[in-house]
């Protein structure tokens, strides 16, 4: 009676306090809505490019290789398995399991973009060399760098799991990382579609 004289409104009700989203939730939203639009802008220059030009990728550039990008796509993918694992096991406050399952999605990206960096530094073109390689070094590199921005975050979030600062109650950090983590490979699936699969087969 005293918060409704005081306010003039009544409180809410604590099942509508439980369904509000904290802000760094919003903010997380926020965040991959703006970094979904820079890829949506570089892949529509890059498919605006390959439509005006009479060959792609150009003469004389070879197309990519869709062996060994093919495995280590598929284990960047599969790390968000055990990183959807840890947040089913925090709930449940099996904290040696989140630990195992971040450490084994922190080795599975850590190799994704090990591979990464080795492809751009051997590719046969630089990025100024002509359209083609610089879209697709921009692109790829561009996402290098979000799943190197993931892996930071997930160091961080280990640290707080071996430390014991989140739990079953407190894991706002992990479901953060978590989120940005499927976005990371969300985004690779329309990269290796646009730059490599559509490249080979179409």
């Amino acid at each position: 009676m005293s918060t409704v004289v005081a306010t003039g409104v009544p409180p809410s009700p604590p099942a509508a306090r439980a369904r509000s989203r904290p802000a760094a939730w919003w903010g997380m939203v926020m965040l991959i809505v703006t970094e979904s639009m820079i890829f949506a802008a570089l892949i529509s220059s890059d498919v605006f490019i390959r439509a005006s030009s009479a060959h792609w990728p150009p003469s004389g550039t070879p197309e990519p290789e869709l062996g060994t990008i093919g495995v280590f796509s598929v284990v960047l993918l599969g790390s968000s398995v055990p990183v959807w694992w840890s947040e089913r096991a925090i709930r449940r406050g099996r904290m040696a399991q989140v630990r195992s399952a971040l450490g084994a999605a922190f080795l599975m990206g850590a190799g994704f973009l090990a591979y990464t960096i080795w492809e751009l530094s051997h590719s046969e073109g630089g990025w100024t060399d002509s359209a083609y390689f610089s879209v697709f070094h921009t692109i790829v590199g561009l996402h290098a760098i979000h799943v190197a921005l993931g892996l930071a975050m997930s160091v961080g979030v280990q640290a707080k799991a071996w430390s014991g600062r989140i739990d079953a109650e407190r894991h706002m950090t992990l479901r953060m990382f978590a989120m940005y983590w499927h976005f990371v490979d969300a985004i690779w699936v329309v990269v290796f579609t646009t730059l490599y699969l559509s490249v080979v087969w179409w």
